[in-house]
């Protein structure tokens, strides 16, 4: 637990980081990318959230019961649909920011060590670039391994009841992963081994994915939070990871 509290504390810090001078520049379209995205999330949650919870409970209970079970059952529905659109709309914000997200790494982590991560010249990216299309295709595919069936889960009457709880796991999960990314993706490590490097340190990897996903679910805080992630877990890399050698992953 301890670890756990210490990853959901890096998430708070990229908050200060992301307002220092020589950083702070570079979170500026992540923010406008992540606020336009929000908007679009919070109107379809509204316009959509009656029709999703009247689906989720059982068609065959008598009129009487299924309003009872709709008062009784609406705060855990509320949650797993809140989960589910946060977290695909987080997914989207950090696919179209993902190039700046690199750049805001970068300015964190030469802001914390006074070093940047080694350049690459355009040479050097366009032999790597088959690479890191194959690594986001494994991303993808890990992702959705994962995704397809918790959906499917979320959608079963009754079973349905545990779905949060599963859904609170993964995107937690997922959200590190994703978020470290970008300062482990500048030192050319692939998707593999960033899975294995922070399985080591899963307690820091899943405070740091939960405190991300809560975060995202406050209002006007959900604009900063991708540019304080990925702050944050660039120190944390910087912190906690960059000195562990990373084992291969299968």
């Amino acid at each position: 637990m301890t670890e756990f509290f210490r990853g959901a504390r890096y998430v708070l810090n990229g908050f200060s980081l992301i307002n220092q001078l020589g950083v702070r520049r570079f979170a500026y379209i992540p923010i406008l990318i992540n606020t336009l995205l929000f908007s679009v999330a919070i109107w379809f949650a509204i316009s959509q959230f009656d029709g999703w919870m009247t689906t989720m409970l059982p068609t065959w209970l008598p009129e009487w019961l299924a309003n009872i079970m709709m008062w009784v059952l609406w705060p855990l529905f509320a949650l797993l649909i809140l989960i589910l659109v946060v977290f695909t709309f987080t997914i989207l914000a950090n696919i179209i920011a993902a190039p700046f997200n690199g750049l805001l790494a970068e300015a964190v982590e030469k802001k914390l060590t006074n070093q940047a991560p080694p350049s690459q010249t355009m040479t050097q990216l366009i032999a790597d670039a088959p690479r890191m299309i194959w690594n986001e295709i494994r991303k993808l595919g890990y992702l959705l391994k994962w995704m397809i069936p918790l959906l499917i889960f979320s959608w079963i009457p009754g079973l349905n009841l545990i779905a949060p709880l599963l859904w609170l796991g993964f995107s937690s999960w997922t959200l590190a992963l994703d978020y470290h990314d970008y300062p482990l993706g500048n030192h050319a490590m692939g998707f593999p081994a960033q899975r294995a490097l922070l399985r080591r340190k899963r307690g820091l990897a899943l405070g740091f994915g939960m405190a991300t996903l809560g975060a995202t679910m406050i209002p006007v805080v959900n604009f900063l939070v991708i540019s304080a992630a990925t702050a944050g877990a660039t120190q944390l890399y910087v912190e906690k990871l960059k000195t562990l050698p990373a084992k291969p992953a299968g």
